[in-house]
């Protein structure tokens, strides 16, 4: 007879506490934003949808991991710790100007937005037994699908309406490709970790403990 056993990890304190003060400093800083958009750079750039979107994304991993992990599997704070940087590093470079003051923010920000996305995918989807192969397509099919979901809504929120339209084209075309190559680059580093024995409790919801 084999009877389930719950895997459970050492709470890896640094990432919870990084992951907990992301998430109660995205909650502020999203406030602030409604009240004040002005005053986070907010202004015309769909703050009232970043208020309801970050929020249910930043949470995602905590509700699937009361409603489905709980009993079977400590928390996966590393994923969620990516996924909550992905919101909080927006609001934040927004709230600091970095946008419009650093030329580059806007790459930078998605090619390790999307890379950090597509990270925590493959860190809550596949074991870390996974080919490389394996790895990269997961990263990609995650990234590109999420780079492309972000313009669509970029563009509606703001863009169309905004002088910023007529070169649209040529920054989504970069955003896209900024995206994938961070997608691509979050996947060969996983799986390089993987390989040196890193990460290894990452994903305790993937990893099959019995006693016979």
């Amino acid at each position: 007879m084999t009877e389930a056993v719950a895997v459970r990890y050492p709470t890896p304190t640094l990432v919870r506490t990084a992951d907990c003060m992301a998430k109660g400093l995205l909650v502020v800083l999203l406030l602030a934003a409604v009240v004040d958009p002005e005053g986070s750079n907010l202004r015309n750039k769909a703050a009232e949808a970043r208020a309801i979107g970050y929020p249910l994304l930043s949470f995602t991993i905590p509700l699937i991991w009361l409603l489905a992990w709980k009993d079977r599997a400590s928390f996966p704070w590393l994923a969620d710790l990516l996924v909550t940087l992905t919101c909080f590093t927006d609001v934040l470079g927004n709230r600091m100007d970095l946008y419009d003051s650093i030329v580059w923010f806007d790459d930078l920000m998605h090619f390790a937005n999307t890379g950090l996305i597509a990270a925590a995918v493959v860190l809550l989807t596949l074991h870390r037994s996974a080919p490389r192969c394996r790895v990269i397509e997961r990263a990609l099919a995650v990234g590109a699908t999420a780079a492309i979901a972000w313009e669509v809504a970029e563009y509606y929120a703001f863009i169309s309406g905004h002088a910023e339209r007529a070169f649209a084209y040529e920054d989504t075309l970069s955003d896209l490709s900024l995206g994938v190559l961070g997608s691509l680059t979050a996947a060969l580093v996983i799986h390089h970790l993987w390989r040196r024995g890193q990460l290894r409790e990452a994903a305790p919801q993937l990893d099959d403990r019995s006693l016979v």
